[in-house]
């Protein structure tokens, strides 16, 4: 196998967020978005996300919509709405399959929404289309 040269740019390593209350969930996303390469944080709810958005910037957020506390609808209409963070884009995860559910979430501001249990092919897929999209939108 061939190495780069020592001196060769080398592609930043994208950062997903996952805000889901549910543990297993979290650590079966984890498991496969580190293996696709990415940087994974995690929270289990939104309460004090908002304040570490700013000092430790992901490039995509994936969010549960039912949680304690704040629910996903709020926190994503108030990352979208700080001039900040509104171009972090957000993929909504939810066990709820309601079509008023999915118009709820893509009105608050979502990019996507995918219902439980993920494809974690078209998944991968989305984000990656999603955070090089914003890669491109932040040149």
């Amino acid at each position: 196998m061939t190495q780069p040269p020592p001196n060769a740019p080398q592609a930043p390593v994208r950062k997903i967020l996952i805000v889901d209350d549910d543990h297993p969930t979290r650590e079966m996303l984890k498991l496969a978005l580190e293996l696709e390469g990415y940087q994974v944080a995690e929270a289990s709810n939104g309460l004090r996300l908002l304040g570490n958005l700013q000092v430790d910037r992901p490039d995509l957020v994936l969010l549960d919509v039912h949680m304690s506390w704040i629910d996903g609808f709020e926190l994503c209409r108030s990352i979208k709405g700080n001039p900040e963070l509104c171009q972090i884009p957000i993929v909504f995860l939810s066990g709820c399959r309601s079509e008023q559910e999915v118009r709820q979430g893509l009105a608050a501001g979502a990019d996507d929404y995918f219902t439980k249990p993920v494809d974690l092919d078209v998944l991968r897929t989305r984000l990656h289309e999603l955070i090089e999209r914003g890669s491109a939108e932040d040149r």
